[in-house]
């Protein structure tokens, strides 16, 4: 009988830590979420291996095909990242939506509070946080552009000797047994 009450107490403490927060504390979640869209992390993972691949085979290419059939080949690679893309997202997002209760509203759930999780929203919603938002490209570009001209002829020649020695190395694996 011991037993059965352990496990009835067990079940019965599981299954409250996996209880849904109460209607006004979930309605902050579902806000937190739709602020936050936690969910373009599935859609980078799919997007990441498809602009690694087509990268790796522009770096491959370089300097080892002639420039008409470089270009031949990879617009046949992006074509095919892009199907992969096209096919992959959907299914990501799908994944994502179905999981994003299970997964990041719980865990919001068990470490925010509902005044935690009201001035988060209030933080998502501010406008000086929209304003910054559209404020980082340009201080990122303007920042670029400096760095490249302050930095850029010292950086430029490294770079090229770091890709013509990837490239060394690239055409000497693919020529060996």
């Amino acid at each position: 009988m011991n037993r059965l009450a352990c496990f009835l107490a067990c079940t019965l403490s599981a299954s409250l830590a996996h209880a849904a927060p109460d209607a006004a504390k979930q309605a902050l979640i579902d806000r937190v979420l739709q602020l936050w869209h936690p969910e373009n992390v599935a859609v980078m993972m799919v997007q990441r291996p498809a602009a690694d691949a087509v990268q790796q085979s522009r770096i491959a290419l370089q300097g080892r095909v002639s420039a008409e059939k470089r270009d031949a080949v990879l617009k046949d690679i992006v074509g095919e990242a892009q199907r992969y893309v096209d096919a992959a997202t959907p299914l990501a997002q799908q994944a994502a939506s179905h999981q994003l209760p299970l997964t990041v509203a719980r865990q919001l759930d068990a470490q925010f509070s509902a005044e935690e999780l009201r001035q988060l929203v209030q933080l998502l919603e501010s406008p000086v946080k929209r304003k910054f938002e559209q404020f980082l490209p340009q201080a990122e570009k303007a920042l670029g552009e400096a760095v490249t001209a302050e930095a850029g002829a010292a950086i430029q020649p490294r770079l090229q000797a770091m890709t013509e020695a990837v490239g060394l190395k690239l055409r000497a694996a693919s020529m060996a047994p």
